[in-house]
């Protein structure tokens, strides 16, 4: 089926991406996977390609398109070479929109060159070792001095990506003791520098995929912020946080998809060069059987990753449809992933093949940005049930 979600400018910029991933990406994701990081060189590369200013406001030095088009692009490229570009996904797709929908001119001027530089790249610490899911539960908190200067922060955060590497982190913590009628209540974002006296990184956290995506446990001792680095209102974080889930839903959706498109491209490579018992692999019933019923899944998440993206750039999708398209597109990816590694066999199992890496890098888009059991909670209470 016809596209029509892109346009030249969004292929020529697919082209451009794609030289710059095989050249500078695919030579050297082997040992980036043994560091478990990329080097921060990368991000200034991309930086250079436009990739962190596309979204960002052209008096910032932004090319100021509000869309998520090109991000849907980056979400297929990668996927299509097997890859993850770090933490940029965090860097643009979690941490600009809060910056850009609540930062003042003053903190927008300061903060705005080096982000789309890659000079100063950011993460997100929402979760906390005894709150996922349940945000309005976190511990972490920030109160002011006796100048009224500086919020004093303390806590733990865990599980947070990009964390080893980042300059800055967008950091949500209690300004207030919740509200006993509203648990969401009192809870802030304040801009951290790295550098600043009492935060620590601790462990690099060792997970099943994404292993290129640095995760690390972040702590916060007698951390002193200023005041001026409060993002938005103080105790509206959460609200801001929900108002920005839908977009995070769908770009794991989108790329979701795209992992489960780039599994089927990998296996039709595979079993047609497989030969067993004398012939190709893909001339067995089975193996056609197997490819086509994927690929039927495949061309209905594509549908469903499309028009959300649509839905979203045109200001209409709502909370209950990004979790419907996300539910939708991690189960789908979840099963022909799965299908696509058992055409594989052994070699399946083995990570220097594409399909192993998407096998464990697919895992985790059923559980963040909201686990499959919450996307059917919203999708239920939608329904009126």
């Amino acid at each position: 089926m016809k596209r029509t979600v892109f346009n030249e400018d969004h292929e020529a910029y697919r082209s451009t991406l794609r030289r710059f991933i095989e050249a500078e990406v695919v030579p050297h994701y082997d040992q980036w996977l043994t560091d478990g990081l990329v080097p921060k060189d990368l991000y200034r590369k991309l930086a250079a390609l436009g990739m962190f200013g596309i979204e960002a406001p052209e008096e910032h030095g932004g090319a100021g398109i509000d869309s998520f088009t090109y991000a849907a692009i980056e979400c297929e490229e990668t996927a299509r070479a097997g890859v993850v570009l770090g933490s940029s996904g965090v860097h643009v797709a979690l941490c600009l929109p809060y910056l850009l929908q609540l930062g003042t001119p003053e903190q927008l001027k300061a903060w705005m060159p080096g982000f789309i530089s890659g000079e100063t790249m950011y993460a997100i610490a929402m979760t906390e070792p005894g709150t996922g899911s349940d945000l309005s539960g976190m511990t972490t908190h920030a109160r002011l001095d006796e100048s009224g200067t500086h919020y004093v922060l303390n806590g733990a955060k865990t599980f947070i990506t990009g964390g080893y590497q980042a300059d800055r982190i967008i950091v949500c913590a209690r300004t207030a003791p919740a509200d006993p009628t509203d648990r969401r209540f009192g809870i802030s974002m304040l801009v951290v520098d790295t550098t600043l006296p009492g935060f620590s990184v601790g462990r690099k956290l060792d997970k099943l995929g994404l292993r290129v995506s640095d995760t690390a446990e972040l702590s916060f001792t007698d951390v002193r912020v200023p005041v001026d680095h409060l993002l938005g209102e103080e105790h509206r974080a959460f609200h801001y946080l929900r108002d920005n889930l839908p977009k995070e839903r769908l770009a794991i959706a989108y790329g979701a998809y795209a992992q489960a498109k780039a599994a089927v491209d990998f296996t039709q490579a595979y079993v047609t060069d497989r030969t067993v018992f004398g012939k190709s692999l893909a001339t067995f019933q089975n193996t056609k059987f197997e490819l086509a019923a994927c690929r039927a899944e495949v061309d209905a998440a594509q549908a469903v990753a499309d028009r959300a993206l649509e839905a979203l750039d045109a200001g209409e999708l709502t909370p209950a449809e990004a979790a419907s398209a996300k539910l939708f597109c991690t189960e789908v990816a979840t099963r022909v992933i799965d299908r696509c590694l058992q055409l594989h066999g052994g070699y399946g199992y083995m990570t220097e093949y594409p399909v192993a890496r998407l096998y464990a890098d697919s895992r985790v888009n059923r559980i963040f940005g909201g686990t499959s059991e919450v996307m059917k909670m919203i999708i239920a209470k939608d329904m009126g049930l």
